[in-house]
């Protein structure tokens, strides 16, 4: 499922691409049409993420909220100006587009891609003809085919403008919303350092944390508590912290739990930018360049069960916690 920093990500490029737009809106598939028919033609005044959720506004007061779940994914095509402040995986200026193997058809590429397609790799700002699909992984591929491309799949919402077409297929929630609505879901939701990394958030986040008895593992997940934070995040900021994942959160010192939303406020900031979950600090040159292709290089825990901790040694565990995978140190978090 994307975590925070993708849907940011996805925040971003509307505003860059459909803020101050008037887009036509569909649903290709049909199953938003009368969402689709009220959208149609209004302005989008802006785009705004809160955890892994997304609402983009149009005017006469009609939000659109969409919750991408575990296969919902965004397609922009067209002229797509990518935002300045995030970075694109895939394809480079002056090089040949991806093959179907996710990798560069010509032996010059400039730098081997994740293997496993999670990141981002290539800062790209100049609006052109391509092809970007974000979701939990981020792609793009070189487009010249016409303009607007034919629906491909299940695509629920369409949102087109003059230069740029945003496919929407997959999501858990695709709704339209009145801004009481929008106010009764965000409510509901805890901080995001995205939005507003302040003293009064944090002490949001910690007055929330702090009267859960359950364990703190169970609690980074409460998206009551904290926004945004998932599978992978939650791992690597145990281990960063050396926090037991089974300690009850209402057992930690407070100022254990301004760190934590510190560290999350920073680990977001980086995954926003570079679209990369980076959880390894201080990497520079050869490692650095290593950590964007090879995802255990850059996280401590994830996905590393069974092979020796590389701070300690001991070895990385993996259990079921709240019927999600939990990743762990036995010698580092105690």
């Amino acid at each position: 499922m994307p975590e925070g920093h993708s849907v940011h990500r996805i925040a971003r490029q509307f505003s860059t691409n459909f803020v101050g737009t008037a887009p036509e809106v569909s649903s290709p598939q049909g199953r938003f049409a009368q969402g689709a028919a009220v959208l149609n033609g209004r302005e989008m005044i802006d785009a705004r993420a809160v955890g892994k959720q997304m609402f983009l506004e149009f005017e006469g007061d009609e939000w659109l909220r969409v919750h991408l779940g575990i296969y919902g994914a965004w397609d922009f095509s067209g002229d797509v100006r990518v935002n300045p402040s995030i970075q694109i995986h895939g394809y480079t200026p002056g090089h040949s587009k991806l093959g179907q193997t996710g990798e560069y058809s010509r032996a010059d590429r400039v730098r081997a891609l994740d293997r496993d397609a999670e990141d981002s790799v290539t800062s790209i700002g100049a609006p052109r003809r391509t092809r970007v699909r974000m979701a939990e992984t981020d792609r793009e591929t070189a487009d010249s085919g016409s303009f607007p491309p034919e629906p491909v799949g299940q695509v629920r919402v369409r949102l087109l403008n003059d230069l740029v077409c945003a496919d929407l297929r997959g999501p858990t929630a695709c709704e339209v919303l009145s801004p009481a609505e929008v106010d009764r879901v965000i409510q509901r939701l805890g901080p995001d350092p995205a939005n507003a990394n302040t003293p009064e958030e944090r002490e949001r986040f910690v007055e929330r944390a702090h009267k859960k008895k359950t364990p703190i593992g169970l609690v980074l997940m409460d998206q009551a508590v904290v926004a945004g934070i998932g599978n992978v995040y939650r791992a690597e900021l145990l281990f960063r912290a050396e926090l037991d994942p089974h300690t009850p959160a209402n057992s930690l010192d407070r100022t254990v739990l301004e760190e934590l939303w510190d560290d999350w406020a920073h680990l977001l900031e980086i995954g926003i930018t570079v679209g990369q979950m980076m959880t390894i600090d201080g990497l520079e040159g050869e490692a650095y360049q290593k950590a964007l292709v090879e995802r255990d290089e850059r996280h401590w825990t994830y996905k590393l069960e069974g092979t020796p901790c590389k701070r300690c040694g001991t070895n990385i565990v993996l259990e079921e916690m709240g019927n999600r995978k939990l990743y762990w140190c036995p010698g580092c978090q105690h």
